[in-house]
């Protein structure tokens, strides 16, 4: 589900995997291996995205489906 709405938020904003990479200084192979699950996504990349995407890191990693702040 984690890895899904890595996705899912990255279509919604209508950004390509290297912009995603590129927003985490990182190769867009790298973040594609995020995206599918295959490496873990560290925790700095994570509150970097939920801050870029304004979600909750709750909800970037499923724990909520409310993707609002509190």
């Amino acid at each position: 589900m984690f890895v899904r709405r890595l996705k899912d938020l990255r279509i919604d904003h209508d950004l390509t995997q290297q912009a995603v990479a590129d927003i985490l200084f990182c190769k867009r192979e790298v973040y594609r291996r995020y995206e599918k699950g295959i490496r873990e996504l560290p925790l700095s990349y994570a509150i970097v995205l939920a801050q870029y995407y304004n979600v909750s890191l709750d909800y970037l990693v499923g724990l909520t489906d409310n993707p609002k702040l509190r």
